[in-house]
């Protein structure tokens, strides 16, 4: 018994079935070593009283198409705590279950480059163009996109669906990038339900090694 461990685990998701299914699995990995016990779970967006929990608690925060308000991540980063993000259910379950086994090797994830805020909608007959403010770090014209109405990614759906921009402009002219504190137009490929208060999150996949 000396040597026995608990990973505690929140899980905050966009729907009730995608948090169900993540809980179910992780517990699923517990082993005479280590238990893997899921101390809160539930729909919609993190926020204040999810990163108090995972303080108190000493507990890592995943999140399934969901994402932290503005609040709750500067909490986090003032308390230490680790919020991981997925949008596929056997990437979350995979790293955690190495992780436990202590299998650290290097893997392909998800690094956050940019977040966009829409100020503006204009909708012409063959497009919808948003009027955008790059909030943090820098958005490319070829960056992976995601939709994120209210703290829930709304586009694409579905594990391993991937979004791209139709266009991204400064002004009138096509930009290969546009950086932190300036003003953008975009579209986004084949997707024209987008609102003012909108946030585009960009990303790209690097190499890194995985940790709890």
């Amino acid at each position: 018994m000396g040597s026995f461990k608990e990973l505690n685990v929140i899980i905050k998701g966009d729907v009730d079935g995608s948090v169900e299914a993540l809980s179910d699995s992780l517990q699923k990995l517990s082993t005479n070593e280590i238990l893997v016990n899921v101390i809160h779970k539930g729909v919609g967006q993190i926020n204040e009283s999810d990163i108090v929990l995972a303080e108190a608690s000493d507990a890592i925060v995943i999140a399934f198409n969901v994402r932290p308000s503005m609040q709750a991540s500067k909490l986090a980063e003032n308390a230490g705590i680790e919020i991981k993000m997925y949008s596929i259910i056997y990437t979350a379950i995979e790293e955690i279950k190495s992780a436990m086994e202590g299998m650290m090797e290097p893997s392909v994830q998800e690094k956050i480059i940019a977040n966009v805020v829409i100020r503006e909608v204009f909708k012409f007959d063959k497009a919808t163009v948003a009027g955008c403010f790059v909030l943090d770090g820098k958005i490319r014209r070829d960056s992976k996109i995601r939709l994120i109405r209210d703290g829930i990614v709304i586009y694409p759906t579905g594990e391993g669906a991937v979004a791209e921009l139709g266009s991204l402009k400064r002004f009138k002219d096509d930009a290969k990038e546009v950086l932190n504190g300036m003003e953008c137009g975009l579209t986004i490929k084949n997707y024209n339900d987008i609102k003012a208060g909108d946030v585009v999150e960009a990303y790209e996949l690097e190499e890194i090694k995985r940790t709890l």
